[in-house]
């Protein structure tokens, strides 16, 4: 099945829903954060990040903007931010982690290797690769590459 970036968009709330016995629960229904060993306080406040207001760090050779980074309310550690690399490069090399990552490519064109295994990714794809699975994206276009990132599960953003 293929989804156009706006349909693969509309699933991302789905993502971050708490499971509970084994269920995504429903955006209305009420998880107990105490359970999850998160209070409501210490969890990541509801927030908007407009993009201008996103310092920009250069870091071998790639520009990151760092979104947010903290804890969900059921306890999970979540961190997001952008990268844009130039033509030809690579944030780091292939690695591994217990967290989970996501890329959501908006320009240009990237190669995401998991496992040993490449993939040619274009604006709107996304790439996923969870946790302790080895991984490394590169920039394989003539033109800037720009793509979000999403990390969930411990160590996220460390």
């Amino acid at each position: 099945m293929l989804l156009n970036r706006r349909e693969m968009c509309s699933l991302f709330p789905a993502a971050f829903l708490p499971i509970v016995d084994g269920v995504a629960a429903s955006a209305t229904q009420d998880v107990d954060p105490d359970q999850a060993g998160v209070t409501q306080e210490a969890a990541l406040p509801s927030a908007t990040f407009p993009f201008d207001d996103l310092p920009v760090r250069v870091s071998n050779s790639a520009q990151i903007r760092h979104i947010l980074k903290g804890k969900l309310a059921t306890g999970e550690s979540l961190e997001a931010h952008e990268t844009t690399l130039p033509p030809g490069a690579a944030p780091h090399p292939p690695h591994h982690h217990v967290h989970s990552e996501m890329w959501l490519i908006r320009e240009g064109t990237v190669e995401l290797t998991i496992n040993g295994a490449s993939h040619v990714l274009g604006p709107g794809s996304l790439g996923f690769v969870r946790s302790n699975e080895e991984h490394g994206i590169k920039n394989v276009g003539t033109a800037p590459a720009t793509y979000f990132v999403v990390a969930v599960g411990p160590g996220a953003g460390a």
